[in-house]
């Protein structure tokens, strides 16, 4: 065999050999898509006090994982406790205030049964002397003094009976539903939850990181002062759109982290998000911006699976730790080259 024909012997396995490798990732990315663009995230949570003031103790260190409950560190807790006690004054004072308006109102009913019985005799008297008048049996000065002293004691009895209501209506209900106890009762609430607030705590299992306090720093109410990174993980990952159509809620899928070379992890499509970024729009009063693009073909759109692992987790897996992750069909023989072929590429993470 002559080198020209040698040659041209490997120029043709060569193009054999680039469309046997062109038909497969045509026919892996239809029936067994698999995407690199995948990762393990965490919920992160912004710890914030929700008071302001010095921060007196720190309980935790960098990176120390933690459960729901435990104390994180404390705010000075003193002028929530003044504000605690200026609150149970108020209280008793408010109660104080009542007991005298009690007193008070009794001592005003008691004025108006008595300008009751003054008004009842000068009505007595005005009628009498009223009567004498018309017999001539009395003067008409007599007969008007008493007419005026009945007009003043009903203004009396009018005027206590107005007070009378006016202390009922400061005093309110006499029960628990009074208005003046209810009102200290909801400000001593706030100031004790003020300074329940002061011991700052995890508010679920996870791990404490980016920890950069110390003693003596001021802490503003909403300000977050901690990073407390979720224990529970899920898994993300973009595929193109063609890609799902054969693919749906619990379908099965493999994972291979980048950390975890040479060991693949059964999972199953969890949910599907609803749109990307690309897709929201903003009503901002302004007219359309249409995209351009001088490309024939544009690229693919790629929407975001979530996915959970069945069985074991991986160990000491940080949010961001990056993964592969290939659909799995149900197909025998394309499930049987879908694990292959993820099984090859976590090996290679030895490598690389």
């Amino acid at each position: 065999m002559t080198p020209d024909q040698k040659f041209a012997r490997w120029i043709k396995y060569a193009c054999f050999a680039f469309v046997f490798v062109f038909g497969y990732f045509l026919m892996a990315d239809l029936a067994m898509p698999l995407t690199p663009q995948a990762m393990a995230t965490r919920v992160v949570t912004k710890v914030a006090p929700r008071v302001s003031g010095q921060i007196t103790d720190i309980y935790v260190t960098n990176n120390q994982a933690v459960h729901k409950g435990d104390i994180l560190f404390d705010i000075d807790p003193a002028p929530y406790k003044l504000a605690v006690e200026q609150a149970r004054l108020k209280l008793e004072k408010v109660t104080q205030n009542n007991a005298q308006l009690d007193a008070s109102i009794q001592a005003a009913q008691a004025n108006v049964k008595a300008n009751e019985a003054v008004l009842q005799q000068k009505e007595r008297e005005a009628n009498r002397l009223n009567t004498l008048f018309l017999r001539n049996g009395t003067s008409r000065q007599l007969r008007d003094d008493a007419q005026s002293a009945s007009l003043a004691a009903k203004a009396n009895l009018v005027a206590s009976e107005a007070r009378l209501q006016e202390l009922k209506v400061s005093r309110g209900d006499t029960g628990a539903g009074n208005l003046n106890i209810r009102v200290a009762k909801n400000q001593l609430e706030q100031a004790e939850l003020n300074l329940s607030y002061t011991r700052v705590v995890a508010r679920h299992d996870g791990v404490i990181t980016n920890l950069q306090l110390e003693k003596g720093a001021y802490a503003v109410s909403g300000n977050p002062l901690v990073a407390l990174v979720s224990d529970d993980v899920d898994i993300i990952a973009d595929f193109r759109e063609k890609s799902l159509r054969h693919f749906s809620h619990n379908s099965q899928a493999l994972i291979a982290f980048d950390s975890q070379p040479g060991q693949v992890f059964d999972a199953r499509i969890s949910s599907l998000d609803a749109g990307v970024s690309s897709g929201q729009f903003d009503a901002n009063g302004r007219l359309a911006a249409p995209t351009q693009s001088n490309r024939w073909v544009r690229d693919a759109q790629r929407m975001r699976l979530h996915l959970s692992v069945d069985g074991d987790f991986p160990a000491q897996l940080p949010a961001g730790a990056r993964a592969t992750v290939q659909l799995v069909p149900e197909n025998g023989i394309f499930a049987w080259f879908a694990r292959a072929q993820i099984k090859f590429l976590s090996t290679l993470h030895y490598i690389y």
